[in-house]
């Protein structure tokens, strides 16, 4: 399965920010001096009036998202996750979630695809963070024209929203007939052997174990989890009950993630074996994004292997 196509999707945050300002008059746009990595300097170039460049301040950057989100309008407040979800956390968790104010976070350069950048730059821990705040939505785009999407359903989301972009260019495999669709999964594949539950980066690596998988005589089906957070309980529910076995992946902790949002889910409506694929307890370090993401077995390699062993569970 290849795609000649491939953008990373912070250029989709940058563009979508861009293309969306002239339909959306209240959106304003942030910044803690990061303007060209994640890609808000698009959005700064055409509208350099509704651009705000907090410096290294992330915190206080949170604090005027929410001053100006109180004021009527929409921010979307931008720098790397590692800053946007853990350097201001506190910020975020009491000025924006607790007055549940209409604050959209754009964290960018999340997870191991950060690559050179190094352990202190790989956030792997934005969602769960993200997770315990009370009514913050989470948004992982899987790919360009999903990312897109996102970024205008953030817009007419009531309520604060974190959205994980990543630098690394992501093969975008959705096409012009794409709708997205807040809260709700994407079963792109069908199978009934095992279901392959994917979020972000992962979608395509766990489309790709899936053709392998099917010419070895193994059904797995897969679904695109995009929304983390409200997470679409109906269609994870209905894959345990037809496959008896998930297998999640994720560019992120294996801690507090999507695979701990999928184990919270199916405990309660079909308890069955869950496989978890994403970070361990540990950190990244610096190397090319490629060849960390296959170090760390965030690739359809890994997901074939585990699949096959997850199958072992089966009673």
């Amino acid at each position: 399965m290849a795609y000649s196509t491939k953008i990373a999707t912070r250029q989709s945050y940058g563009e979508a920010l861009t293309e969306l300002a002239g339909k959306y008059e209240n959106l304003v746009v942030l910044d803690a001096d990061l303007a060209a990595a994640t890609k808000t300097g698009i959005f700064k170039k055409e509208y350099p009036e509704r651009f705000f460049d907090c410096g290294i301040a992330e915190a206080n950057m949170m604090g005027v998202a929410a001053g100006l989100a109180a004021s009527g309008k929409i921010p979307f407040a931008s720098s790397f996750a590692m800053f946007a979800a853990g350097r201001a956390y506190e910020i975020v968790r009491n000025s924006i979630g607790y007055p549940h104010l209409n604050v959209k976070i754009g964290a960018t350069h999340a997870g191991i695809s950060v690559g050179e950048d190094g352990a202190t730059h790989q956030c792997n821990e934005d969602i769960a963070l993200m997770r315990t705040i009370p009514g913050m939505t989470i948004i992982n785009p899987a790919d360009d024209i999903e990312a897109r999407q996102a970024v205008e359903a953030a817009i007419l989301h009531d309520g604060p929203v974190y959205l994980r972009f990543g630098r690394l260019a992501a093969p975008v495999f959705n096409d012009s007939s794409y709708k997205f669709e807040l809260g709700k999964g994407v079963y792109l594949r069908d199978g009934s052997d095992i279901t392959i539950i994917a979020t972000g980066l992962m979608v395509y690596e766990a489309l790709t174990a899936a053709e392998v998988l099917e010419a070895e005589g193994i059904s797995a089906g897969v679904i695109n989890i995009h929304t983390i957070k409200p997470i679409d309980r109906d269609i994870i529910c209905k894959a345990a009950e037809k496959t008896k076995l998930i297998l999640t992946v994720e560019e992120h902790s294996i801690i507090g993630g999507l695979g701990s949002a999928v184990c919270d889910t199916v405990t309660e409506c079909c308890p069955v074996p869950v496989v978890k694929i994403g970070v361990n307890d540990e950190y990244g370090y610096s190397g090319p994004a490629v060849e960390l993401l296959k170090k760390f077995g965030l690739c359809s390699e890994n997901i074939i292997a585990k699949a096959k062993e997850a199958l072992k569970l089966k009673k």
